[in-house]
């Protein structure tokens, strides 16, 4: 039998100028793969910068990219309705602002993964998806797409001929659909750091979720996401690899 493996991701670098968001410095060095803010939805270029070399400091965390609607009052989490024009733009102009500083330091982009609104917005559009995802394609054809597990993104970028990582979360509740609880109702946001390991060993070892409703969701999780900006992020990324190297569960780069 085959040791189990996971990717455990985390968005970073989302603070801006004098506002300090998120524990990246700790969270950095226990983690994976980390998505860093391109300056839309968050961010800025000395941000970018220190995210930059926090990561290369690390030596084993991936770096991926994390563009967003041109949104920093509403933290990208606000809707947009863009052309198919202004989504491709927006992508390109973010992965080059990032893969540009990243070069600058030695490293290279592994992967991108939407953020907030234009991330979720993919759930139910499928043209979205295919847009952002041949965005990617153009800039750089061997970068892998993260999306929600089964779902439109993940898809689109199959179809694109990208590699795809299906990403669960540790910190967000399920519909029966698969797609994530809107942050607008109760019980969005797992707030419980036992109860969202065991959601997530459950996710690695069987392929299943429960949902809010309390049905049993078929899931494939190559990855899992905590939330950097979240009130108990380095308290999740903490406990979740103690629970999953406690049951052999490796954690590895994608």
């Amino acid at each position: 039998m085959s040791k189990l493996t996971i990717d455990l991701n985390a968005d970073l670098g989302e603070s801006y100028g004098n506002y300090k968001v998120g524990s990246d410095a700790e969270i950095i060095p226990l983690i994976s793969s980390a998505n860093v803010a391109c300056g839309f939805h968050a961010s800025d270029p000395v941000v970018m910068i220190e995210t930059v070399k926090r990561i290369k400091e690390s030596g084993s965390t991936g770096l991926g990219a994390h563009p967003g609607f041109p949104d920093l009052m509403g933290f990208g989490r606000r809707y947009m309705e863009l052309s198919d024009d202004e989504v491709h733009a927006i992508m390109l102009y973010q992965l080059s602002a990032l893969d540009g500083i990243a070069r600058t330091y030695g490293l290279e982009l592994n992967h991108v993964k939407p953020h907030g609104a234009l991330y979720n917005a993919t759930f139910k559009d499928e043209n979205l998806a295919r847009v952002i995802a041949q965005a990617v394609k153009d800039f750089n054809p061997k970068l892998k797409l993260m999306g929600l597990a089964n779902n439109n993104l993940v898809q689109a970028g199959k179809a694109a001929g990208l590699d795809v990582i299906n990403e669960v979360f540790a910190d967000r509740a399920y519909e029966d659909d698969g797609t994530l609880v809107s942050r607008s109702k109760n019980g969005a946001m797992i707030t419980d750091s036992s109860l969202a390991t065991e959601r997530v060993v459950r996710m690695i070892t069987d392929g299943k979720v429960e949902s809010i409703n309390g049905k049993d969701v078929e899931i494939q999780a190559d990855s899992i996401c905590v939330h950097g900006d979240g009130e108990k992020a380095l308290e999740f990324v903490k406990e979740i690899r103690r629970q999953l190297e406690e049951k052999g569960i490796s954690i590895e780069t994608l």
